[in-house]
């Protein structure tokens, strides 16, 4: 288990990730020649494997591949990101690669200082090249004291030889500095510093270690992934600094102790525990998988079995016979969705919450051509098994097709893999807002639904009230048969019940699903010929349309919490516009040269907010935006909406 990894590059578009990892797969064996992203000769990075990916020359899905490096086993992962924030929430141990220092105008220095100040990295240089720009050639090795040439067609032969003399003054200037930002976060190396003892070569990577593991300390490295420059020391700094999986700690979810947190020990030895992180890739956390096996897949309760195991070398295949924990695999032809935990059925653990929170945002789409409508469905219903958060439904009214998702980019990205990975041609309609109603107070029904018109008529009488349930009910819909006797024969009230689940699904404000409601049954009537299924269904519908304005509804709107950092000058600035769209701003603190907003804004006043920002933050601003709850919109908002509703009916 100390020899594995499991190793993610995340950074900036543009910034030479998937070029990085060719240049990996290239020193470690994966890959026996280096084809650029946007290579002349057709072919791509090995981990590019998406058209889309290699015609940009930017990754979009993150890829795994998998290659060993001085007997270690390690999967690497590439994939963008836009904030550190996302590594700090997920307590990810890391180093930081300088890349591009052939570049005109690199800076090393600068950009581990703007590291420091903006992502507040406790970091230092473990590495000091020797020229930069076209001079770049060399880089010397702190810790082991060594300066390492690149020689070979392609950087492949590593030479260490002793500094060179017009660089030891730099090098004892940067090395202080490295001891001393380990010495401010490690009490072992700093009793040595303080005592001035000498720190051995040793003792100092033991000590980064420690730091980075801790995450207390980031390790930073620097070269040029292109000009193959740099990249086995970074090797080496990954076998040398970032954990093991028994080192890290990974928590399940225990669905029989409603998902109470369980420390996993990450070990082969105990029960398999593994997520699917992909259609066809996961990631096993504990226990052993093998070919042949029956698992469980604890989202769906289904047993399957595994017939197929591979392990990945970005879109090339190995078969094996088993996987251990700390391993990342494919297995194919398994039924499953992206998030997904499997076990051997001993445990009802889960990697991940299972309550998907309810999608924001709509929008209709369909194919532009009727002969593409099999791929049309194909793509969508691979894209709703890769993500639990994107939903595909039919408007009943209108026959569209409708995809739900987390906001306007993420429906738009969806659009977009659809035309390029599918060649499927797709109109899209006006973004929508999923609204909701419910009621504000208890109101009476009795409906009788009558029908006599030859042979067999229809009869049913449904009496009772509806009520909003109490707030923070685990529940949005509640049904309650309180009928004493046999007014009503209990094999009609299941088809009362999907009557008035019917009726919830349209309110009659502005047609969206009603929620928060409870319906109670107390009385109604029935006849021994004419009453039927149908017929208590239908007076349940009515029943419900009947009493509703009575309980005098209201509209509800998805609120989102929208977190951003603005540098300070433009503070005021964000804060007005974010008032404008009738957003209450919950917190606001300072980091270093930033302003961190927090608000509560409505998605509906969210259309476009990303282009804004950008313009009046100068490019600088940043934000990100999740669903917090529906909330009752204002008096003259409610009637706008209505108004609308109404007119949109009355063209139709």
């Amino acid at each position: 288990m100390d020899r594995l990894r499991n190793i993610g590059i995340s950074a900036h578009i543009d910034s030479g990730k998937t070029t990085l990892t060719e240049r990996i797969l290239y020193y470690t064996g994966g890959i026996h020649e280096i084809h650029e992203v946007r290579g002349k000769d057709g072919v791509g990075a090995k981990m590019d494997s998406m058209d889309l990916k290699r015609e940009k020359g930017i990754t979009i899905q993150s890829a795994a591949t998998y290659c060993t490096w001085k007997d270690y086993q390690c999967w690497w992962c590439t994939k963008s990101i836009t904030v550190d924030r996302q590594m700090r929430r997920y307590e990810v141990p890391r180093l930081a690669f300088i890349n591009k220092l052939d570049r005109m105008g690199a800076d090393p220095w600068k950009v581990l200082n703007q590291a420091r100040s903006k992502l507040r990295h406790h970091s230092a240089a473990v590495q000091v090249p020797i020229g930069l720009e076209e001079n770049f050639q060399v880089l010397i090795d702190l810790e082991q004291q060594k300066a390492y040439y690149f020689h070979g067609s392609s950087g492949e032969k590593v030479v260490a030889e002793e500094i060179p003399a017009d660089m030891e003054a730099i090098d004892a200037e940067k090395r202080r500095e490295l001891i001393e930002m380990v010495s401010e976060v490690d009490d072992k190396l700093a009793e040595a510093f303080l005592n001035d003892e000498p720190i051995s070569s040793t003792g100092l990577e033991e000590a980064v270690r420690r730091a980075t593991i801790a995450r207390k300390f980031v390790p930073v490295f620097m070269g040029s992934a292109f000009k193959n420059k740099g990249v086995q020391p970074l090797l080496d700094g990954v076998l040398s600094y970032l954990p093991c999986p028994i080192e890290v700690g990974n928590y399940a979810l225990d669905q029989t102790k409603n998902e109470e947190k369980v420390m996993l020990t990450g070990t082969p030895d105990g029960p398999l525990v593994a997520l699917a992180f992909k259609l066809e890739e996961g990631r096993v956390y504990e226990g052993v998988i093998r070919k042949g096996d029956f698992i469980v897949n604890i989202n769906t309760g289904k047993k399957i079995k595994v017939p197929h195991l591979v392990r990945m070398r970005s879109d090339e295949m190995e078969d094996i016979q088993e996987a251990h924990a700390g391993q990342i695999v494919a297995v194919f032809g398994v039924d499953c969705a992206s998030g997904d935990t499997f076990t051997n059925g001993s445990v009802k653990y889960t990697m991940t919450s299972m309550n998907v929170p309810e999608p924001v945002m709509s929008l209709a789409v369909q194919p532009v051509s009727k002969d593409s409508g099999g791929q049309f469905s194909k793509a969508l219903n691979r894209s709703q098994r890769e993500d639990p958060t994107f939903r595909v439904g039919l408007d009943a009214e209108s026959g569209q097709t409708i995809i739900s998702g987390m906001g306007e980019l993420h429906l738009d990205i969806y659009v977009e893999r659809i035309r390029r990975e599918y060649k499927v041609d797709a109109t899209v309609g006006k973004p929508r807002v999923n609204f909701r109603e419910t009621i504000t107070q208890r109101a009476e029904f009795d409906y009788l639904h009558k029908k006599q018109s030859g042979g067999q008529g229809q009869y049913g009488r449904v009496c009772g009230y509806v009520e909003p349930l109490p707030p923070g009910s685990p529940v949005k819909f509640e049904f309650e048969n309180m009928i004493v006797g046999q007014a009503i024969p209990s094999n009609f009230i299941p088809a009362i019940e999907k009557g008035f689940k019917e009726a919830a699904n349209s309110g009659s404000l502005i047609g969206h699903p009603v929620e928060n409601i409870r319906i109670v049954l107390t009385d109604g009537a029935s006849h021994a010929v004419d009453s039927s299924e149908l017929a208590f269904k239908l007076a349940a519908i009515y029943a419900f349309r009947q009493c509703y304005n009575a309980a005098r509804p209201v509209i509800l709107e998805p609120i989102m919490l929208v977190k951003l950092k603005v540098p300070t000058e433009f503070q005021g600035t964000v804060a007005g516009d974010i008032n404008k769209r009738k957003g209450v701003i919950v917190g606001n603190d300072q980091d270093g040269d930033d302003s961190v907003i927090t608000a509560n804004v409505p998605l509906n006043n969210m259309f476009g907010y990303s282009t804004a920002l950008r313009s009046m933050t100068q490019g600088k601003g940043e934000f990100t935006m999740e669903y917090k709850e529906h909330s009752p919109v204002p008096q003259d908002v409610q009637m706008r909406l209505v108004n609308t509703h109404k007119a949109d009916k009355a063209v139709e």
